[in-house]
């Protein structure tokens, strides 16, 4: 018999009998039971032991040698309970010389488990869900190698299958025979495209089930594998000629690293490296797709995450063109209001779904910045994210409601449900419809008041808005996303061309781009800043670019060239000081003279700052002197007012923009202006609300920057206004004490029938 090690991996002689057992005779414990007894003769264990996952995240031991019999479908652990609840919960493999000693062994006294020292357990994976636990134990403190802990997870993908079927419990997983009854439920997640969707549940997961383990002849594999490859990028490219992604747009760049990608020789290497070792390319795909969702689990870098996750979709399509199938449900197949339910997507799986069919998107992870949203974004589809175990709990055709808008998921909606999202949307409908008509309508009040409304963009596609609303112009480009989404730094001339395709997007309208803002929660991948404690108040923003000035140069040098001959609007972020301001737009007027001398400057240029940083409001008549415009970013703004995280959930409603002191800082900052001359702008959250722009206008706010969708309701509400009376009213709250004078303001807008 070949030993361990004897190529690198599991002998083959034991890959073909396990083999041979999966698709032999007999129930599906009676194959377990002798698929146990076999591994624990090869890898030299007294104990090899199946746990299977079941409903309620409980882990049942299903199979045995070594350990006494009646413990079999008697002995149950938590996920996250003991050694083999650990890996389950971190769906990485766990190696013990002296288990007992950890300090989270669980000790279950019908086991007979106590003579057994060392331990090594692997989790079974399938679907990138882990489905059970591997584990062989030994009576001697044995220290297991690592070639010994490949060897059992590549054992525990062959039984994944089977261990995965159902058959071998009484109550299965959710979604399989016996499971808990159906029943309606709220799922909250996060916003990541916003919109509202009723459909019925469309399961994303791979369709390719591997047959084959064992390589007859490595080189044949080889061969198969170079073909797949060279099919994946066809399509790749077949894929990213189509009409409605064919434009240029970060969407676009997205598809153009995904192919990339595609060739990375280091992915294409290891699956390489285990063909060699006597797996079938199917195998071979797998095995490194395994190592890949062990290597997500440990990141918490969520950008890295995102990028892993690009892979796993590539070890999908692979595998997928291996087995000479299609990876999505034929277009024939899905229903018309198809929501696509899956654990994570990278950009192209997306696009290989009907879209014409694809109402709505929910996932188990996913972010705003993952590089799926960037496409869904393109095809305007609702998609909420980390939406907590959906996946396990969802039926193929499940009727679902998706509300991007208010970042949550109905899964088995009632009736009612049904008939109040249905009015939501016709009632959406009719609401755009009444903003439509408005749309070449001026911002301005009842007594004359000219209010400037603009749009806040990051993206090619967002430019497309202006025109929804016949919006004013972009008040604020956030140009940092390019640099998220890209494997390297930007080039000047890769940022000379998309600024110059922003500004032709904007047409005659002006666009203002606040420069990187990167640092606390926005990484970039090829950019170490290190960890901080607290990193919205850290190492972000204009801080990295006067340490960095080489990066602000560049980014200056192309936003100046791509403005020849047409007014270029610049603004730093998180300026904490005048002399900060002082020290960037020193820069740019180097720009500007450097692009002077080459005979191409921009036909006028305004240099502004964001006030973000409330000891910024203190210096106001220094920075008026050196800046041409100021801009209020109220999201930053407010949570250092009232020290507060706007990303903690316990703290989220616990302090009102519309109070009191808000209202003073923000009624200070506009009278300085008044006296300076000089514009100011308010761009965030406060200004996308209906009522908190109401107010900001009450105050003296002109001009308005806010999400596109956003335009429409705000200007239905300014063409309803008279100023003089909000004035009054809004200059008495400032004086006020209370917690929010929220409630005033909706009793004011009410009484002068002010739409809201």
């Amino acid at each position: 018999m070949e030993k361990m090690g004897a190529w690198g991996g599991v002998p083959r002689q034991l890959l073909r009998r396990l083999r041979d057992i999966m698709a032999g005779a007999g129930s599906a414990q009676e194959r377990l039971d002798r698929v146990v007894k076999i591994i624990a003769a090869e890898m030299v264990a007294e104990v090899c032991s199946a746990y299977v996952r079941r409903a309620g995240d409980v882990l049942e031991l299903c199979a045995t040698e070594g350990l006494r019999p009646e413990a079999v479908h008697r002995t149950t652990l938590r996920v996250g309970e003991g050694l083999v609840g650990d890996i389950a919960e971190e769906a990485r493999p766990l190696a013990l010389a002296d288990a007992q000693a950890h300090p989270n062994f669980a000790y279950r006294p019908e086991t007979g488990e106590e003579i057994f020292h060392s331990l090594m357990g692997v989790p079974i994976l399938r679907e990138g869900r882990v489905s059970g636990v591997l584990v062989v134990q030994n009576r001697t403190m044995r220290q297991y190698t690592e070639e010994e802990i490949e060897t059992l997870e590549t054992i525990a993908m062959v039984l994944a299958e089977l261990v995965a079927s159902g058959e071998l419990i009484s109550r299965a997983l959710p979604g399989a025979p016996g499971a808990e009854p159906a029943l309606p439920l709220r799922l909250p997640g996060v916003r990541i495209c916003g919109g509202i969707a009723i459909g019925r549940a469309v399961l994303h997961q791979p369709t390719v089930v591997i047959r084959r383990v064992v390589a007859e002849d490595p080189e044949v594999e080889l061969g198969r594998l170079r073909a797949a490859v060279a099919e994946l990028h066809d399509a790749l490219d077949r894929m990213m000629a189509a009409a409605d992604l064919s434009a240029s747009g970060e969407h676009r760049d997205v598809l153009e690293a995904y192919r990339m990608f595609a060739e990375d020789r280091g992915w294409l290497g290891r699956i390489r490296e285990a063909i060699r070792s006597g797996l079938t390319a199917e195998a071979a795909v797998q095995k490194v797709q395994n190592d890949t969702r062990v290597r997500m689990n440990q990141i918490e870098d969520e950008y890295l995450r995102e990028r892993l996750q690009d892979l796993e979709d590539l070890n999908n399509r692979l595998l997928t063109h291996l087995a000479g199938g299609i990876g999505a449900m034929p277009a024939a197949e899905l229903p018309d209001d198809a929501v696509l339910v899956a654990h994570n997507l990278g950009p192209a799986e997306l696009l290989d779904y009907d879209r014409r069919k694809l109402r709505a998107v929910v996932l188990e992870e996913g972010s705003p910045t993952a590089h799926v949203s960037i496409v869904a974004r393109a095809l305007d589809i609702p998609v909420v994210g980390r939406v907590k175990d959906v996946f396990s709990r969802v039926d193929p055709l499940d009727p679902m409601i998706v509300d991007g808008d208010g970042s949550v998921v109905l899964l088995r909606p009632t009736e009612e449900a049904k008939q109040a999202f249905a009015q939501a949307i016709r009632a959406r409908a009719e609401r755009e419809a009444a903003y439509a008509k408005l749309r070449d309508l001026p911002a301005a009040t009842k007594d004359g008041v000219a209010i400037s409304l603009n749009i806040n963009a990051g993206l090619l596609l967002d430019l497309g808005h202006l025109d929804d609303g016949n919006a004013d112009g972009v008040g604020l480009y956030r140009t940092e996303i390019p640099f998220m989404i890209r494997a390297a730094f930007p080039d000047v001339r890769a940022q000379e061309d998309l600024y110059r395709q922003v500004l032709r997007g904007a047409g005659d309208r002006p666009v203002t781009f606040r420069t990187l803002d990167v640092g606390g929660d926005k990484l970039l991948p090829y950019f170490a800043s290190g960890h901080e404690d607290n990193p919205a108040m850290g190492w972000r923003a204009i801080r990295i670019a006067l340490d960095r000035p080489f990066m602000l140069r560049q980014q200056l040098r192309a936003l100046v060239r791509a403005a020849q001959g047409r007014e270029l609007r610049v603004m730093f972020p998180m300026v904490a000081e005048v002399a900060e301001f002082e020290a960037a737009r020193r820069i740019m007027e180097l720009e500007v003279q450097h692009a002077a001398r080459r005979g191409g400057r921009p036909l006028a240029v305004k240099i502004g700052a964001m006030l973000e940083v409330p000891a910024l409001a203190y210096q106001l008549p220094a920075l008026f002197r050196v800046a041409d415009f100021v801009s209020v970013g109220s999201n930053d703004l407010m949570q250092f007012l009232f020290a507060a995280d706007r990303g903690s959930p316990r703290l989220a409603d616990r302090y009102d923009v519309l109070s009191p002191p808000v209202l003073s800082l923000l009624g200070s900052l506009v009278k300085q202006a008044e006296a300076a001359g000089k514009p100011l702008a308010l761009c965030g959250e406060m200004a996308s609300r209906p009522i908190e722009a109401m107010a900001l206008i009450g105050l003296g706010f002109r001009i308005l920057s806010m999400a596109p969708s956003s335009v429409g309701p705000v200007k239905a509400m300014v063409r309803k206004l008279d100023t003089r009376p909000l004035a009054d009213l809004v200059r008495d709250l400032c004086r006020r004490s209370e917690h929010s004078v929220r409630e005033t303001l909706r009793t004011f807008a009410r009484d002068h029938e002010v739409p809201i």
